[in-house]
């Protein structure tokens, strides 16, 4: 069994905003499996579609973004799940809108539901996949920011990334990390 975890904030008041691209990614990954109706676990909405002979665990924390590593750490304790069938998707405000980076670990890179995840398991070693969101223009509040909608400029670019991220999990999902990387990564990847 793999385990995608989206991050975002739980209500209606925070759809289609920044902080929420995991959300959207694992909502993909719903609509072209089919997935089972979503059942309320882990303090998350978890709902399971089948990938070939994989089984695939769609988790959306419910604790809001800063609070997801305990919705994590409650599902990785109750499937005994190695970290390495784990994939968090999550906004970062440090890429391009519509940016796509998959790691296998690292910092949180300022990243508040990441910062809380491994404060939880106690690691960094957990695959990640960050949908660029960019940067708050002029003086905005970074809080402003995350939790605004993307203007229209931007849907149709963020509605592609979703898309090639939910590509991204299948990959990881069923062929892999590096296979995945080398798909999300390889269009126009800079060194760190």
């Amino acid at each position: 069994m793999k385990v995608v975890v989206g991050l975002g904030n739980p209500g209606r008041e925070y759809e289609h905003t920044r902080h929420n691209v995991g959300f959207q990614v694992t909502a993909e990954l719903a609509r072209r499996h089919g997935a089972s109706r979503p059942r309320l676990r882990f303090d998350a909405e978890i709902a399971e579609v089948s990938l070939g002979s994989q089984k695939l665990l769609l988790v959306r924390p419910q604790t809001f973004m800063n609070a997801s590593g305990r919705s994590v750490r409650q599902l990785v304790d109750f499937y005994q799940l190695p970290l390495s069938d784990l994939l968090v998707v999550c906004d970062d405000l440090n890429l391009d809108v519509a940016r796509l980076r998959l790691r296998p670990s690292g910092s949180a890179g300022g990243q508040k539901g990441l910062v809380d995840i491994i404060r939880h398991l106690g690691t960094e070693e957990f695959s990640r996949l960050r949908l660029g969101i960019g940067r708050p223009p002029g003086k905005m509040r970074g809080t402003d920011y995350v939790l605004a909608r993307f203007p229209a400029e931007e849907a149709k670019d963020i509605e592609h990334a979703v898309l090639e991220a939910a590509d991204g999990a299948e990959i990881w999902a069923e062929r892999g990390l590096d296979a995945a990387m080398n798909r999300v990564n390889a269009p126009s990847d800079e060194p760190e």
